[in-house]
C-alpha cells in the first residue's frame, strides 16, 4: 500500500511538470533551434513547439493579442526586434541570468535579449584581392572597386542595419555618398543572398561581396557549395572610427506567454554555458556569453574588434537608413 501511495504521489508531482510547454514563434528554420530544444526538453521535460513564421510574425501577433499561443520570439536582426517591442507584443522580463549579457546587446528595457552574434564581413577572392586591399566599410565606396562588388538587395534587413551603423558614425550626408558610391561599383544589379555573392565571385562576376560570417560554415559543410568557399577569404572591414559592424540572433517573450514560467526557463537556458556552446558548434555564431569559447572553423576565421556601436541606436536609425537606400536607389 504504500509503495502505491508514493507511486501516485509521484505521478501526481510528475504530470505538471511533463505537461509543460512552450511555443516559439521564430523566423529561423526550425531545424537550426533543434539541437537547443531538445538539449533543454531533456534537461527539464518541458516540450517545446516551434512554428516557422517566415514574414508577417509582428502582424500575427498583433491579430491573436492576448489569445496567442506564442510564448516566445526568436528572430533575427535588432531590427524585427525593435519592431517587436514598438509594436507592443513583447514584455519585460527581469531576470538575473538575462541582465548579465552585455548592455549593448540587450534592451535597455528588457524587451529583448542577444543570443548570438554575427559579422557583417567582406567575403574577398583569393587571387584577385591582395591582402589588405580592402580594410574598411568606407573602401567599399572607392572607385578602385568600381565592376567588382556584388550584393544582396540593400533593403535587406542585414544591409539596412549596416547602413545605419554607417549612418551613427557619419551622418547623412556621408552616408548618402557612401551608398552611392557602392553602388557605382556593383558589377551587377542586386540579387540572390549572401551566398549567392560568393557563389557569384567564384565564377568570376565579381571580386568582393557583404556577407554574414555565418554563412562560410553554411558552405563549407554543403557539398555543393564549398568549392564557393574555398575560393574566397573573411575580411573583417572596421569603420574608420570604430569596429566590426555586429547584429544579432535573439528573444523576446510575448505580452500574452501564455506558459510564461516555462518560457522563462528556455530563456534562461538559452544564455547557459550549454547552449551556447551548442549555438557556437551549429550555427557558426559568436556566443553572447563571456567564456564561451567560439567554434574551432570560427575561430580559424581570425579575432576581430566588434563595433561598440549600442544595437538599440542602431535599430532606431533603420528608417532613415532605409530611406536613404531608397533614396539613391540602390537596388533600382
Amino acid at each position: 500500500m504504500r509503495s502505491l501511495i508514493l507511486a501516485s504521489l509521484l505521478g501526481a508531482t510528475a504530470l505538471p511538470v511533463l505537461a509543460q510547454e512552450v511555443n516559439i514563434y521564430s523566423h529561423r528554420q526550425p531545424e537550426l533551434l533543434k539541437p537547443l530544444t531538445d538539449a533543454f526538453t531533456a534537461e527539464t521535460g518541458i516540450a517545446v513547439n516551434t512554428a516557422y513564421v517566415d514574414k508577417g510574425m509582428t502582424e500575427r501577433l498583433q491579430a491573436e493579442g492576448d489569445r496567442s499561443p506564442a510564448d516566445l520570439v526568436m528572430t533575427v536582426d535588432v531590427a524585427r526586434l525593435g519592431e517587436l517591442k514598438d509594436a507592443g507584443v513583447t514584455q519585460a522580463v527581469e531576470d538575473e541570468a538575462l541582465a548579465a549579457l552585455p548592455a549593448n546587446l540587450r534592451d535597455a528595457d528588457n524587451q529583448w535579449f542577444g543570443l548570438t552574434t554575427r559579422a557583417r564581413i567582406v567575403y574577398a577572392h583569393k587571387e584577385r584581392v591582395a591582402d589588405g586591399e580592402v580594410t574598411t566599410y568606407e573602401d567599399l565606396a572607392d572607385p578602385k572597386w568600381k565592376g567588382r562588388i556584388c550584393t544582396r538587395t540593400f533593403t535587406n534587413d542585414y544591409n539596412v542595419a549596416l547602413t545605419a551603423a554607417f549612418l551613427a558614425h557619419h551622418g547623412a550626408e556621408a552616408t548618402t555618398a557612401w551608398l552611392e558610391g557602392i553602388k557605382a561599383n556593383l558589377a551587377r544589379k542586386p540579387e540572390g543572398g549572401d551566398r549567392d555573392q560568393v557563389k557569384a565571385i567564384w565564377a568570376g562576376e565579381c571580386d568582393i561581396s557583404l556577407g554574414n560570417t555565418y554563412y562560410m560554415g553554411q558552405m563549407v559543410n554543403d557539398p555543393e557549395q564549398a568549392e564557393w568557399a574555398n575560393s574566397v577569404r573573411i575580411v573583417f572591414p572596421t569603420f574608420e572610427n570604430g569596429g566590426t559592424h555586429v547584429n544579432v540572433s535573439g528573444m523576446a517573450m510575448t505580452k500574452a506567454a501564455p506558459n510564461r514560467d516555462a518560457a522563462l526557463k528556455l530563456m534562461e537556458f538559452l544564455v547557459s554555458d550549454e547552449a551556447q556552446r551548442i549555438y557556437a558548434e551549429t550555427n557558426h555564431e559568436f556566443p553572447v556569453v563571456e567564456g564561451v569559447a567560439r567554434s574551432e572553423l570560427v575561430q580559424g576565421w581570425g579575432d576581430f574588434t566588434p563595433d561598440d556601436l549600442a544595437l538599440t541606436e542602431i535599430s532606431k536609425l533603420r528608417p532613415e537608413a532605409l530611406t536613404l537606400i531608397e533614396k539613391v536607389n540602390f537596388d533600382g
